[in-house]
């Protein structure tokens, strides 16, 4: 770490499934790290024990620090933390930034970045892409929307958690760009599920299938994680909830809708999810879309677990 990079104390928001991987790798790899506390307390024990400092207040944490990340579920949650009373905006030094690693709406993005601006604050976003998995291993991929000079003064710490760093732009290019690789990925689900389900309806088992498409042209690391629920009742192999994709692909109904532009598939996948998150449990990933398909049609792709059926 350069001499420059230790001086910078760092803020975080958001310790879920994404956020407690973040950052136990920010403090792991030498920063100073000050940390909101939730209900769920292993997390903060976790970092507590690292060496990071716990806040009780957003506010807390925008006076401890001069890099604030946050990473929770979507634009309403990151107005609250910044707006809301004892929030980041109430603590926000001159010279900070605040980092929105959420996957948010990029017209909330723009605003609350002009917002800051008024405060001489810079507010940056750095979506992320894979799983837990890469979190806690400090390889996610990131995509950022920020100005070159915020870009080469934030990537030091983005890299304690970031194998892939891909500078896409200016603010709420980051933002963009993940509504664009999510309608992608979540397109892959609903295609695989509908392809499940026929299959099965004309008699051909999720086995078979797989025997086809893997270690074919149409496999890819997606696949592979996406087919563990419906192959091997792995509910933790892709661990995206069926709730953020739904919310994600109405944002990016809306960023059409703003552009001027047909987006039919788009409304095609975010319908097959519609119905998963209306009609299913409060935890379920999206690999489970396939099982939700699958009854919709009349056919039994519940997966079975050492002989046992699992459960949504």
């Amino acid at each position: 770490m350069s001499t420059t990079a230790a001086r910078e104390k760092i803020g975080f928001i958001g310790l879920g499934l994404m956020g407690h991987g973040i950052a136990k790798n920010i403090v792991d790899k030498g920063y100073p790290l000050t940390f909101l506390g939730r209900k769920n307390r292993k997390p903060a024990e976790d970092l507590l024990g690292r060496g990071a400092r716990e806040a009780a207040t957003s506010r807390e944490v925008a006076a401890a620090s001069d890099i604030v990340f946050i990473c929770v579920t979507g634009s309403r949650e990151v107005e609250a933390i910044i707006r809301g009373s004892g929030g980041l905006k109430e603590g926000l030094k001159q010279g900070s930034v605040v980092v929105d690693c959420s996957t948010s709406d990029p017209v909330s993005t723009v605003a609350l970045a002009a917002e800051l601006k008024t405060l001489g604050v810079d507010y940056v976003d750095a979506p992320l892409s894979r799983t837990p998995k890469e979190a806690w291993e400090g390889t996610l991929d990131a995509m950022v929307g920020a100005p070159d000079a915020v870009f080469a003064r934030l990537k030091p710490v983005i890299e304690t958690w970031a194998g892939r760093i891909v500078h896409i732009g200016d603010t709420g290019d980051g933002h963009r760009m993940k509504l664009l690789n999510n309608f992608v990925s979540l397109g892959y689900a609903a295609i695989y599920s509908e392809a499940l389900a026929l299959a099965q309806k004309v008699g051909i088992s999720p086995q078979r299938f797989d025997s086809v498409i893997r270690n074919g042209r149409m496999d890819c690391g997606f696949y592979q994680t996406f087919m563990r629920w419906t192959l091997e009742g792995d509910r933790d192999a892709h661990k995206f909830s069926i709730a953020n994709a739904f919310k994600d692909l109405t944002y990016l109904e809306s960023m059409a809708g703003a552009a001027g532009i047909a987006n039919p598939l788009g409304n095609a996948t975010k319908n097959s999810f519609a119905t998963a998150f209306a009609t299913g449990p409060a935890e379920q990933y999206v690999p489970m879309l396939a099982t939700h398909i699958g009854k919709l049609n009349g056919v039994d792709l519940m997966p079975s677990r050492d002989g046992v059926k699992q459960k949504i």
